[in-house]
């Protein structure tokens, strides 16, 4: 389990998490011991307990465990129980690894590890190697005896919510769900805003992204996705504005219209999933022009991937085949033909002296709708 000064703040949000997940079994009970979480649960729930806190940020391993007393009355029946579960696995060798936390425990660690091993090869082919075993069967004695000897990977990163509050510019492709999943493994509690240029763009697009946004919340939990039009604005930047700076320009209200709402709800930092040299608004100058617009710290977490990276990352936490359906998005209404590589921050401003900045972004924040996305549905 994780770490360092802030250990119990960590587990205890990793707790919060864990009971949210596992509210629809029956019999559960969850407590933290040493640095770890301990669920009981039903023999029957064990493999749909451990698919269900999985995607936990902050979980490094999971592992089921058996649990008895310290009478060692059971101690035999539960060692050839766990061999049960580790049967037709394909092991060959074994190593013994008792832990004796509670010092006065009166059997020490290696008389724990003769045990297991003696019980072991008087009731299995295995070997022990002591040195490169196929599989270790775990002895941890605590409040009680834990032994184990299956361990299935978890997400790792930071817990939700321990690294402060985040707004995802989430769109309908590929990317910007893998920058806002890259950033809440790093413990930011993520929300998001969504651009679009209704009825340009149509409401299935806008049905694409809340998917993606429940796909999302399925590893953070329930986000909040603000839904912005930003039709007025493209009108207003296409009819006064050179065409070529359309997108860039677009792009510098997108982040005005982010800088508001996190003003106005709290958020310390923006994410997008801009990567250098994608497309034409990502060279380093159109990122400097975009740059000096919030006054807060912008993380781009798919800056130096490459694309195919990015695809296999997406792949991985489920949001791809959603990504790739073929909706428009607000970036493809009023998309120039050549657009601007070079932008300069005194350039753009020029040309934004045309338009009522403050008029526009204050009328698309009248406008903004607020929907509930919770894991694995829509409100």
């Amino acid at each position: 389990m994780l770490k360092g000064a802030n250990r119990n703040q960590f587990i205890d949000k990793i707790i919060g998490q864990v009971k949210r997940r596992t509210r629809d079994f029956s019999g559960i009970s969850i407590y933290k011991d040493f640095g770890k979480i301990y669920i009981n649960c039903n023999d029957d729930d064990i493999d749909a307990v451990v698919e269900a806190v999985k995607p936990i940020f902050g979980i490094v391993y999971i592992t089921p465990t058996l649990r008895i007393d310290k009478s060692m009355a059971s101690f035999d029946d539960a060692v050839l129980e766990l061999l049960e579960s580790v049967k037709g696995n394909g092991y060959k060798t074994f190593k013994a690894k008792a832990k004796r936390s509670d010092k006065h425990f009166e059997i020490h660690s290696d008389e724990l590890n003769r045990r297991i091993g003696a019980l072991v090869l008087r009731n299995t082919d295995l070997k022990v190697d002591v040195h490169h075993p196929d599989f270790h069967i775990f002895c941890d004695v605590k409040d009680s005896i834990y032994l184990y000897a299956t361990r299935y990977k978890g997400t790792g990163g930071l817990p939700i919510g321990t690294n402060g509050r985040g707004l995802l510019l989430l769109s309908g492709g590929i990317d910007s769900p893998v920058a806002g999943y890259m950033m809440a493994k790093r413990g930011v509690a993520m929300d998001c805003v969504h651009f679009h240029s209704y009825p340009f763009t149509s409401e299935r697009a806008e049905e694409k992204v809340k998917h993606l946004a429940a796909i999302l919340a399925g590893y953070t939990g329930t986000i909040r996705m603000y839904s912005c039009n930003l039709l007025d604005i493209q009108k207003a930047i296409n009819k006064q504005c050179p065409e070529d700076e359309m997108t860039i320009l677009s792009r510098r209200f997108m982040m005005r219209i982010a800088e508001a709402i996190a003003e106005k709800y709290d958020y310390q930092s923006i994410t997008t999933g801009e990567n250098l040299g994608q497309v034409a608004s990502q060279t380093i100058g159109g990122l400097n022009v975009t740059d000096a617009v919030p006054n807060r710290v912008v993380f781009r977490p798919l800056i130096g991937m490459d694309k195919i990276d990015i695809i296999a990352y997406a792949e991985k936490i489920g949001t791809y085949e959603t990504s790739i359906q073929p909706f428009e998005d607000c970036c493809s209404v009023f998309l120039p033909k050549h657009p601007k590589l070079r932008p300069t921050v005194k350039g753009i401003e020029r040309s934004e002296s045309k338009l009522d900045v403050e008029g526009l972004v204050r009328e698309a924040m009248e406008a903004l709708q607020i929907h509930t996305i919770k894991q694995g549905e829509i409100e």
